[in-house]
């Protein structure tokens, strides 16, 4: 397993799922402005790092060619694709050692990134290219996935089909910082469980179902 650089939170974001309440007000970080608790983000695809942003200053970075494209706005779609079958083949060949994991692509250098949340944050590994596209390559979901700021957000519940959705690259990490927050022995505990099942319930109450020939 190697130690790379990611699409990793800020320290403000981080600060705020750890904290209840923020020591202080949150600023976007280009034009300074005050940001409410709940916001948008850009990801530096230079230094793979999430980047807290106001409004208008995120829609400036959506132009086309903007700061070079240094700069990506992460959207706020959820999408899941139900006719899409993962079975535990695919999730033993992609190499995932837990129950929930997310998967990414970095742009800059045109590889897969897989992380697995845990009682230190997210542990990243290389999946094999091959098992990807045997597993999830050839799906919708992953022909609809915007690198760098996109994941696929997945789980495999004790009972039941591996759960699979595309998701804001943000809430990814947001699920890491609950779930390190509140984790509690080897499995993450009771507590942990919980955080996660309500986080996927969220999560599945908001996506739309992908439709054969119709992108969202």
């Amino acid at each position: 397993m190697n130690t790379r650089q990611l699409a990793r939170p800020g320290t403000s974001l981080l600060r705020r799922l750890r904290e209840p309440v923020p020591p202080q007000p949150e600023r976007c970080a280009f034009c300074g402005q005050h940001v409410p608790a709940v916001h948008r983000h850009l990801v530096d695809t230079e230094e793979q790092q999430l980047t807290c942003v106001c409004t208008a200053c995120r829609l400036l970075f959506q132009q086309p060619g903007a700061a070079g494209g240094r700069y990506r706005a992460v959207p706020d779609r959820h999408l899941a694709d139900p006719d899409h079958r993962f079975g535990e083949a695919q999730w033993a060949a992609l190499g995932i050692p837990v129950g929930t994991a997310f998967v990414f692509r970095n742009s800059r250098q045109d590889r897969l990134v897989l992380l697995y949340p845990g009682p230190g944050g997210a542990t990243e590994s290389e999946p094999d290219e091959a098992a990807w596209q045997a597993a999830l390559g050839g799906s919708r979901l992953a022909a609809e996935l915007e690198p760098d700021v996109e994941a696929l957000l997945l789980r495999r519940p004790s009972d039941g089909a591996v759960q699979c959705f595309l998701v804001p690259i943000d809430s990814c990490y947001e699920l890491v910082g609950r779930l390190r927050r509140c984790w509690k022995g080897f499995d993450g505990g009771s507590e942990a469980r919980a955080e996660l099942d309500a986080f996927f319930a969220r999560v599945s109450g908001q996506a739309r179902t992908l439709r054969e020939g119709v992108t969202p």
